[in-house]
């Protein structure tokens, strides 16, 4: 499945990428360097451990790199009265008598921890291009599903949380 980002994630992406090969990289190369002047390598834990680190960070770059090559570029531009990515959305559990404040964010920032709400969840596919007043139905499986109304929606442009970062 191709990854969905918005400008802002792909320089995210991209500054990663970057750091890792400027940074992380030569950090590692170090690090294995100095575990081989250790000696005998079949029993040097130092060295197989730095080997593991430059090997994740390698992984870690070309994970990034393939996901910049197929990712389809979306807009995070919204109506100003309707729930788009980036937007800070108050919704109303009727359910829970509840409310609680989600941010819209692509798939990749996605962090419920820290209520950054997926697109491609189904709370955020619900939410997504919603009004305010708007009573929503989620269906969760078969046998289980919620209403929640949306409350409020403002347009918070500022960047989402870091969350992209795997390190």
């Amino acid at each position: 499945m191709r990854e969905r980002l918005t400008k802002s994630d792909v320089k995210k992406i991209e500054e990663e990428i970057e750091y890792r090969k400027l940074v992380v990289r030569k950090e590692a190369l170090e690090a294995v360097k100095e575990a081989r002047a250790h000696g005998d390598l079949s029993e040097n834990f130092e060295y197989h451990a730095a080997k593991k680190d430059k090997n994740k960070n390698d992984s870690r770059i070309r994970y990034l790199e393939r996901m910049l090559k197929t990712a389809e570029i979306i807009s995070d531009e919204s109506k100003e009265d309707e729930a788009g990515i980036n937007n800070t959305v108050t919704v109303y559990f009727e359910e829970d008598e509840e409310e609680q404040v989600f941010r819209l964010v692509t798939s990749i920032r996605g962090n419920s921890m820290k209520n950054l709400i997926s697109t491609e969840s189904p709370l955020g596919k619900a939410i997504l291009g919603r009004k305010v007043g708007d009573r929503v139905k989620i269906t969760v499986n078969e046998g289980y599903s919620y209403d929640i109304i949306i409350r409020k929606i403002e347009n918070t442009k500022e960047d989402a949380d870091d969350a992209i970062r795997g390190y």
